[in-house]
């Protein structure tokens, strides 16, 4: 695996750990009854960012590291999960 391939496969892995963390655990402007003027009440008060990117990076993190050894060991390659056997024809490179 090539090291563009590498953060590659971070920063997917990366993103889809915020999208499941930033709604988790939000106080909207309506549950607290403070709403800002122009804004929807469900809005978040305190959407807490800076926390949940230090935890989204771990996290991250800590599941991209056994998934890269695998990927670079050659214990899982995309013949082994190809299940409509187009890899093997040579059209995908």
């Amino acid at each position: 695996m090539s090291i563009a391939s590498a953060l590659v496969l971070y920063a997917v892995i990366w993103f889809l750990c915020l999208f499941i963390a930033l709604p988790m655990k939000i106080r909207t402007q309506l549950e607290s009854g403070k709403i800002v003027r122009g804004t929807p009440p469900s809005s978040p008060v305190d959407p807490k960012l800076r926390i949940k990117i230090k935890l989204v990076t771990v996290i991250a993190l800590a599941i991209w590291i056994p998934v890269a050894a695998i990927i670079a060991s050659g214990w899982l390659s995309m013949e082994m999960i190809d299940i409509f056997g187009r890899w093997g024809d040579g059209r995908y490179g």
